[in-house]
């Protein structure tokens, strides 16, 4: 009778033990998920400012219209990118796009602030001033999102390969997530260094 209750008792244990590994995954999933939607909010505020910006510059910039094409097509490609990685937020293919996406439009952005260099009146005016803080702002908030969102992926997936959570996470599908990771233009220019 004794040697039953110590089955039942080590059984409900290693039981319980198995829901929190389970749990744990669940929470940490949930937690990177979570710091996604952020990401998501931030990139929808800046993608909405990016038509005004556009939209201000036409009256200044008429010759530059490829430039503002370009900056609207990285726009809807980046939206895109979004709408894939919302709906499976980790998954490698929907990172790389989205990234990719991010990347372009950053990219076009570059050269939509470099014509935009190029006309003192447009520079001045009020209205591209404030877009453009806002755009700032909201560059600096994606990118703390962002860093919130790969944080949570290395806890999750350091939480589903450690053993024993690697075996439940393996039995009930707990798949790798993938950070998102956005090249800056700006960070693989080459640093001017002058002794003059």
């Amino acid at each position: 009778m004794s040697a039953l209750i110590v089955l039942v008792v080590v059984v409900v244990v290693i039981g319980l033990w198995l829901v929190g590994i389970y749990n744990g995954l669940v929470t940490a999933r949930n937690g990177y998920k979570n710091a996604f939607a952020q990401i998501d909010v931030q990139l929808q505020r800046r993608y909405d400012l990016i038509p005004n910006l556009v939209e201000t510059a036409k009256g200044y910039i008429k010759h530059e219209r490829e430039t503002l094409e370009a900056v609207i097509a990285a726009r809807g490609a980046a939206m895109n990118g979004l709408a894939a990685a919302k709906a499976n937020p980790g998954d490698p293919a929907a990172m790389q796009a989205l990234s990719g996406a991010e990347t372009q439009l950053s990219q076009a952005l570059l050269k939509f602030n470099a014509v935009a260099e190029a006309y003192p009146d447009l520079k001045a005016n009020q209205n591209m001033m404030q877009l453009s803080e806002e755009l700032t702002s909201t560059e600096n908030k994606v990118a703390f999102a962002r860093q919130a969102y790969n944080d949570g992926v290395l806890f999750y997936n350091n939480r589903r390969e450690v053993f024993p959570n690697s075996i439940i996470a393996n039995s009930f599908g707990f798949a790798p997530a993938t950070p998102l990771e956005i090249e800056s233009p700006e960070a693989r220019k080459a640093v001017k260094v002058s002794f003059s």
